[in-house]
């Protein structure tokens, strides 16, 4: 059948040939292609900090520090070795989870990062959940109607979601329904009264008062991030549906579709099921692109909503020449890049056979 071969199946009669020399050589090629995406990231974010017009060590000591004591701290920071010295022992600190000290919060920057990247995990996971949930079968439904007023009511939705500024419609959103309507909770995390209740594990609120039973917590919680997410997961949501329907639309033109109809299957079988089955490789690298992106700390919505998250932090470093922070910060979120990267790949050989 049509279908069968659109979607990767495996024809009667035939199995797949499992080959142990092949197997490994796709796993040694990702492997390496993982460790020179990483060093590359070293490298760029090494460089970075010796090219930016910022003095690490009056950014310790002060501009007013007496010359002996710059020089003590230049040698105590490595600036006086050789830049390929430099490197290695940047490598090997970074290695060993050691990004230095900020000087903004006078915390080991591991530390600051373990406390706000919970934060916009958290943001950025209930927002794509919002995006996913809504994107996909609006995407669907405007490929189905394509050029009829379904279609053209969605693609003004996503284009409003492109052109709107995430600030704007951040303050707007706390007008009308926290100030004017009062259906979500302010900025912030949680309100001042159900702090510190629950203890953290995660970090990630909803979870931790979730696991302890603690659900007058959850709920106000949830009542904090339900309004950026959302404005968050139009965006997300305005992205995911522009594709979908872009996918949707060159697999209804396949002729396994036309035949399935011949057939008599119902179209909500031939849509949902094998229509969208064969778009979703594509999709999850759409969806994981979203998610990374949120994940990288979205600065504007976390500053209007007071949201204590990793692009906030950054950013606030960044402000204060804190390049320690900034530089941690930048490597956590390529990391978050690559793992994202590499769990959609691993995604794609469980939607698709054919990529085994």
């Amino acid at each position: 059948m049509p279908t069968g071969s659109a979607a990767g199946t495996v024809p009667p009669g035939r199995k797949h040939r499992f080959l142990p020399g092949a197997a490994f050589s796709a796993t040694f090629r990702l492997i390496l292609a993982v460790l020179l995406t990483f060093f590359g990231l070293l490298l760029v974010t090494f460089l970075i900090g010796r090219v930016v017009p910022i003095d690490p060590v009056l950014a310790a000591v002060g501009d007013r520090a007496p010359a002996e004591v710059y020089e003590r701290v230049r040698s105590e920071l490595g600036l006086d070795l050789p830049l390929y010295h430099q490197f290695y022992i940047y490598v090997v600190k970074v290695l060993q989870g050691d990004f230095g000290r900020s000087v903004s919060t006078s915390n080991l920057v591991i530390d600051d990062i373990a406390r706000f990247f919970p934060a916009t995990l958290e943001l950025a996971t209930v927002a794509t959940i919002i995006g996913v949930a809504l994107g996909i079968p609006m995407g669907v439904f405007a490929a189905v109607h394509r050029d009829r007023w379904p279609d053209q009511l969605i693609r003004v939705v996503g284009l409003v979601g492109y052109s709107i500024p995430v600030f704007w419609l951040g303050l707007v959103g706390l007008v009308v329904f926290y100030v004017k309507l009062g259906w979500v909770a302010g900025p912030g995390r949680l309100d001042i009264g159900f702090e510190d209740i629950v203890q953290p594990v995660t970090g990630v609120i909803l979870f931790d008062s979730a696991m302890a039973g603690e659900w007058d917590v959850f709920v106000n919680a949830f009542d904090h991030v339900i309004l950026p997410a959302a404005i968050l997961g139009y965006f997300s949501l305005a992205y995911i549906s522009r594709m979908t329907r872009s996918f949707m639309i060159e697999q209804l033109r396949q002729e396994y579709v036309t035949t399935a109809r011949v057939k008599g299957m119902s179209e909500a079988r031939v849509i949902w099921r094998h229509a969208l089955g064969n778009v979703m490789v594509p999709l999850i690298t759409v969806i994981a692109l979203s998610y990374a992106q949120l994940l990288e700390g979205s600065v504007l919505t976390e500053t209007v909503f007071a949201w204590p998250g990793l692009g906030q932090y950054i950013t606030n470093s960044l402000l204060n020449a804190d390049m320690n922070a900034v530089l941690g910060g930048t490597i956590v979120v390529g990391c978050v890049f690559i793992g994202i990267n590499l769990l959609s790949d691993l995604l794609y050989r469980l939607v698709d056979p054919r990529a085994r």
